[in-house]
């Protein structure tokens, strides 16, 4: 099965925008966030908790102790508007490095990208 092409700048938006969703400048604008996450969006955290948009959105300001760039940071194109990036993060919360298997999907909508789903799977390096 052929994929769909992605644009470079395509690539390299979603990439800073999934990038900022590390960065406490970003994560933590509650107008960035409103844009950026899309009315159905839905999480399945690394603690195997389920977020819906508010309870991400809505969280109160904490450091992020985050590795950027995004390790193994990949592209999927689903169809013409969607795209699943993957990647692996590796975070400091307590002075303790948690790894995680990462998946996002983004949409097209006519207003930018907005992320519809999260997944974060705990692994070991």
């Amino acid at each position: 099965m052929d994929t769909l092409p992605l644009s470079l700048a395509d690539q390299t938006e979603l990439q800073q925008l999934e990038e900022a969703m590390w960065k406490e400048s970003y994560r933590f604008d509650l107008a960035f966030q409103e844009r950026r996450f899309a009315s159905d969006f839905i999480e399945f955290g690394r603690s195997g908790r389920v977020y819906g948009r508010d309870q991400v959105i809505r969280i109160d300001s904490q450091p992020i102790a985050a590795r950027l760039p995004l390790a193994n940071l990949r592209f999927r194109v689903l169809d013409v508007h969607t795209v699943q990036l993957t990647y692996d993060s590796a975070a400091e919360y307590d002075g303790v490095m948690e790894y995680a298997r990462r998946s996002s999907i983004w949409y097209r909508s006519p207003n930018g990208w907005v992320m519809r789903f999260h997944q974060g799977t705990p692994f070991e390096p």
